[in-house]
């Protein structure tokens, strides 16, 4: 198995954060809040917002509306 490994403080890989994304996590910052990468020495944000990219959020009008838009991934946790 082939893990990329975007967060080295929290061992979170590639693959954890594309599904945080698929999930409605839209920034760095939602990323953080599902699973602590880029919360520590902040090396990997920018890799982060690589993998977001700049495409449509799922649950922007969540977002925009100031509702939770991870509330399904704190339960899974």
């Amino acid at each position: 198995m082939n893990r990329v490994y975007i967060c080295s403080c929290f061992g979170i890989t590639e693959q954890q954060v594309k599904q945080h994304a698929d999930s409605g996590a839209c920034t760095p910052r939602q990323i953080a809040s599902a699973c602590k990468a880029g919360t520590d020495c902040g090396s990997c944000v920018r890799r982060i917002q690589a993998l977001l990219g700049r495409g449509s959020c799922p649950r922007r009008e969540l977002a925009d509306r100031g509702e939770p838009v991870l509330a399904d991934l704190e339960d899974a946790a």
